[in-house]
């Protein structure tokens, strides 16, 4: 049997990935399970470690560890080299390599949607490894002009340095109307309860000429991205749509098999 994890911090106990997976894992007649692990800050070489030590096959990676996990990798694929983020770990024997399905399930993701965004505005809220993420596919993609905002104005510039594109603040976007055919929530937020400084920020955005909204994150009751969409008209994605088509990706890495990614989204019962 295979064994394949999940690493982050309480989070990672509350994702839809280890019964996605594990429902997959069932149904394509994988010989393998599926656990989630709940890592402190001050442990997290210790847990990679330990991905050899019970030779787990392979393992995901959930915030806040994308970026800090580097360090122990022994392999980068270009991609996650690139954005600075692993968000999926291979192991063969000792060796670990790290990758990035976040981008190319992003980039799936908005196929699905029939999306184009060549030659378009794209507002990306967030600056970390989620945000670099979809900045990357972005560029891929030829969008026209990106612009990132963060809670951090240092941040995003230091991102539109590595990629390209315009750095500003959730809070100096809301000021104005936003013209952007497309945003992209990348932060770890989209409730009040988790942060009552977004949710205002949101409530003043005005959104111009825009075609659709997606929120990387999923499973909130009050969601004040979807509010601020529905508010302007503009039509709003959750964040299930691209964890399904990384999740695709992803079991093909560990596996060899490619599974549709409306297979994981009837694993979670959508």
């Amino acid at each position: 049997m295979k064994v394949y994890c999940i690493l982050g911090d309480e989070r990672a106990l509350q994702t839809k990935s280890p019964a996605m997976f594990s429902r997959v894992i069932r149904k394509h007649g994988v010989n393998g399970a599926y656990v989630p692990f709940n890592v402190a800050p001050d442990k997290i070489g210790q847990a990679i470690q330990s991905l050899r030590t019970l030779n787990m096959a392979g393992a995901n990676v959930t915030v806040p560890y994308k970026e800090a996990i580097i360090p122990y990798m022994n392999v980068m694929s270009e991609g996650a080299n690139i954005i600075g983020a692993v968000n999926t770990i291979v192991r063969n024997g000792d060796i670990l390599k790290g990758y990035n399905t976040n981008a190319i399930g992003f980039m799936d993701a908005l196929s699905g949607l029939e999306f184009d965004v060549a030659g378009k505005t794209a507002l990306v809220l967030g600056t970390g490894g989620a945000a670099r993420a979809v900045i990357f596919i972005f560029n891929w993609l030829q969008t026209q002009k990106i612009i990132v905002a963060g809670r951090s104005e240092a941040r995003a510039q230091a991102i539109v340095t590595q990629f390209r594109g315009e750095g500003s603040t959730i809070d100096a976007v809301a000021d104005s109307p936003i013209d952007a055919d497309i945003i992209v929530n990348a932060t770890s937020v989209s409730s009040p309860e988790e942060s009552s400084e977004l949710a205002a920020a949101a409530q003043k955005m005005k959104l111009e000429n825009c075609e659709l909204f997606i929120d990387l994150n999923y499973g909130r009751i009050n969601n004040f991205w979807r509010d601020t969409a529905e508010r302007n008209g503009v039509r709003f994605v959750d964040g299930l749509t691209t964890l399904t088509c990384q999740a695709s990706r992803t079991f093909a890495l560990w596996t060899g098999l490619r599974i549709p990614p409306a297979d994981f989204m009837d694993a979670i019962g959508r």
